[in-house]
């Protein structure tokens, strides 16, 4: 692990213990070289999940695509990491091994979202669904008001 600071690559682990209910490890670093402290993740790679764009493409699933999206989803409202790490976690682990359709993703996330922050979930469905004009929006708006 390469230290943020310097770039060094020789370290010492000061902590480590498992974090979001087991799905990850949470490890305290110090540089050896600059004294730098930092803290790491360790996660499952989920490389045997295969994504079908809309286009038809596929590729590897990238858990950090999924996480800009929804942070990007999420700039400026109220919603801790460990809620998005957390939500992350339920969408990943949603998703059977194989081939699943960015469809299929997207609405895993929304549901997260729905729950999480209704602003942060318009805004997603923004994007997913392509909105167009104003009205597309107004009636996700009073879809979320009536309930």
């Amino acid at each position: 692990m390469k230290c943020p600071r310097c770039g060094q690559s020789s370290d010492k682990v000061l902590d480590s213990r498992t974090v979001r209910e087991g799905a990850a490890i949470r490890r305290r670093r110090e540089c050896l070289g600059c004294g730098n402290r930092f803290t790491t993740y360790e996660e499952i790679d989920r490389d045997e999940i295969t994504v079908i764009k809309r286009s038809g493409v596929r590729q590897a699933f990238d858990r950090q695509k999924l996480d800009i999206a929804i942070r990007r989803a999420c700039g400026k409202r109220p919603i801790s990491d460990e809620q998005i790490r957390t939500m992350i976690d339920g969408v990943v682990n949603a998703l059977d091994p194989g081939e699943v359709s960015s469809d299929r993703i997207a609405e895993l996330v929304m549901d997260g979202l729905h729950r999480i922050d209704e602003v942060a979930y318009i805004r997603f469905a923004s994007v997913y669904r392509k909105f167009t004009d104003v009205a597309q929006f107004l009636s996700v708006i009073t879809e979320i008001v009536k309930k």
